[in-house]
């Protein structure tokens, strides 16, 4: 048997939640909404991609593609405290947001931000107060070991294209989290693309977070690049072998999400994987299988 994903509603707020005592086995899962997650155990707290400022309606007022925010962001970026790493898939805004990293790694001065290669210089001028050291550039292929028990396989991301710098580094990455004795995927932006399934399925993830807004060419055209559709998703699981999938990048900017009630219509008919949307004031608790479990 695999990892065990169960789902409770929060306390009203994430800070109220984060009040309690950390998980003392597996991890605890809360969405800050676009493609942004904090995993919390025993040991770590990780945040992934953390957009929670209004930066991009500011940047884009008065433009065609006003960016303003459909949900609040769940929690104020400088309330984050405790956070031991910082996971930044890729350069676009809504994932490295200086408006939202500022604050954080003040907050959080002993966290590390571990973030593509290719966008360590961008990093720099969105973080200007961060010092280089925190900062830990990564390429796709690449392993690392935070602790005993947290390591990171990096992977490539396809946000439309597997586009490199003019050295080789990805420019757009995934990253596979094992931490709590369970494997979590989050994919960043990407759609399917040649060999991905070959890539993903010998990691044995347990859980994967997964873009499902989709893509158009009238999108694209306007300069926004597109991620999976939910069924794109829901067939990755498959051919991985991931038993349970959470639904995600949707529900922030009107000009590119998905209505949550199709996602919910397809967690219905869906068992392989266990399809959920991602919730705000929702804990997401995955736990590696106990000794009886295993033996079933």
């Amino acid at each position: 048997m695999n990892a065990i994903l169960t789902t409770n509603v929060s306390p009203s707020s994430l800070a109220e939640a984060l009040k309690h005592p950390p998980p003392t086995r597996g991890v605890s899962l809360f969405w800050l909404g676009q493609a942004g997650f904090l995993l919390r155990t025993a040991k770590h707290c990780i945040v992934i991609d953390p957009y929670l400022s209004d930066s991009l309606a500011e940047k884009y007022r008065g433009r065609p593609l006003p960016h303003q925010r459909m949900m609040e962001a769940p929690i104020q970026a400088g309330a984050l405290s405790g956070v031991t790493h910082v996971l930044v898939t890729h350069h676009h805004s809504d994932h490295l947001d200086g408006a939202t990293l500022t604050p954080l790694l003040s907050a959080s001065p002993e966290a590390c931000l571990v973030l593509p290669r290719a966008a360590t210089a961008l990093a720099m001028e969105r973080i200007p107060l961060v010092d280089r050291s925190r900062l830990i550039g990564v390429n796709a292929g690449e392993s690392l070991q935070f602790a005993s028990d947290l390591t990171l396989h990096v992977v490539r991301a396809s946000h439309e294209t597997l586009e490199q710098d003019e050295v080789g580094n990805f420019r757009f990455l995934g990253y596979v989290i094992d931490v709590g004795g369970v494997r979590i995927f989050h994919s960043g932006d990407t759609i399917p693309f040649e060999s991905q399934v070959t890539e993903l399925a010998p990691l044995n993830i347990d859980a994967a977070l997964l873009p499902v807004n989709g893509r158009s060419e009238s999108l694209r055209a306007q300069g926004v690049p597109g991620n999976m559709t939910a069924e794109e998703a829901v067939r990755l699981c498959v051919e991985c072998n991931i038993r349970y999938m959470i639904a995600h990048h949707y529900g922030l900017f009107e000009f590119n999400t998905v209505n949550p009630a199709m996602l919910d219509a397809m967690a219905l008919r869906h068992t392989n994987p266990v399809l959920q949307r991602a919730r705000l004031h929702t804990r997401y608790q995955l736990e590696p299988p106990t000794s009886a479990e295993k033996s079933e």
